[in-house]
This record gives structure tokens, sequence and C-alpha cells, in this order.
């Protein structure tokens, strides 16, 4: 079975027990808070590695989590470290933060500029996008700077990029002299 088939199933319990439990925002940010967590290199590595047995991760997470965490959120990562699915909480915890922004209709976009956007800017875009028949009822808006792009912006949605730089337009002009 896929990874993001597994990650996929776990997340979807995880949500549904949140959700009968009336738990759903704040399990959403252990789950967060999970993620970044696992950003981290060595710790990537100990839930991936299969050297170290169930008991010893088990007492690892408890440090880490225990306290921090609400009890239903530990009682699912308890499951799936005595499953043997732990390489998986990584992507478990990415396909919940997915399915829940499914939920609440929330869209993430990413917008690329070549200078950091301004407050002004940023409330412009998300107008626009919330007008758009695009977008759910919210959005999201991730941002990030690559001067590359000379000016304009890549706005990237769901599986869809709107390349409107500068350095698109030049090579598009490039393209159209060399044929």
């Amino acid at each position: 079975m896929s990874v993001q088939r597994i990650a996929g199933r776990y997340a979807k319990s995880l949500l549904d027990l949140a959700r009968e439990e009336n738990k759903l925002d704040r399990v959403l940010e252990d789950v967060k808070s999970f993620q970044s967590a696992s950003k981290n290199r060595d710790f990537y590595l100990l839930l991936k590695s299969p050297i170290v047995n169930a008991r010893k991760k088990l007492s690892i997470l408890d440090a880490l989590f225990l306290g921090k965490y609400d009890e239903m959120t530990m009682a699912f990562l308890r499951i799936l470290v005595n499953k043997g699915r732990e390489p998986y909480l990584p992507e478990v915890a990415e396909e919940f933060i997915t399915q829940y922004k499914k939920i609440k209709h929330i869209t993430t976009v990413k917008v690329t500029t070549a200078q950091p956007m301004t407050a002004a800017a940023l409330k412009a875009l998300e107008a626009k996008l919330m007008a758009s028949d695009t977008t759910a009822t919210s959005v999201e808006i991730e941002t990030a700077v690559n001067p590359e792009l000379i000016g304009g912006f890549v706005l990237e949605m769901d599986d869809k990029i709107y390349d409107a730089s500068v350095a698109q337009k030049l090579e598009d002009v490039k393209r159209s002299l060399l044929s």
C-alpha cells in the first residue's frame, strides 16, 4: 500500500474522531506542532528508523509531548507506534492538515514575488481571490521571495500555477524571437 494511502486513512481516522469529540481545533494544534517537530532531522530519522524499538520511541514521544498534547493525540501516536506505523507519522500529519482544510473550506495559495509584498498588496490579493470562483470560502496565503523573478508574481493554488513574472515574460519573448 502506498505511503499516501496509509497516511490518508490514518489522518481521516484522527480527523473523524476529533470531530466526534469536538476537539478538532485542539488536535489540529497538536498535529501542526508535531509536523513542526518532525522537520527536525534527528526526530524525523528517529521516526523512520527500524533499529530503534517501539518502546524507546514511545518513551521519547512521551518525554517530548506528554502534557503538551491532548490525550486523544497522544493515544493516536501510541497506537501508530504500537502498530509499527510511526514511520508514516510525518505524512499523516501533513495529510491531516490537508483534510482539515478541505473540511473547513480553506484554500492555500502560495505567492512568490521578487520583493516582499506589502500588507496592502496582500489584502488586495486576498480580496481578489475571495471574489473569484476558484477559491473556497476562506483563503490562506503563503508568501515567498525569489529575486530571480525580476518583477511580477507566481501564484500557486491546488495544482495550478499562474506565472505573471517578468522573468517568464522575457522567456516568452526569447522563445518567440528564436522561432
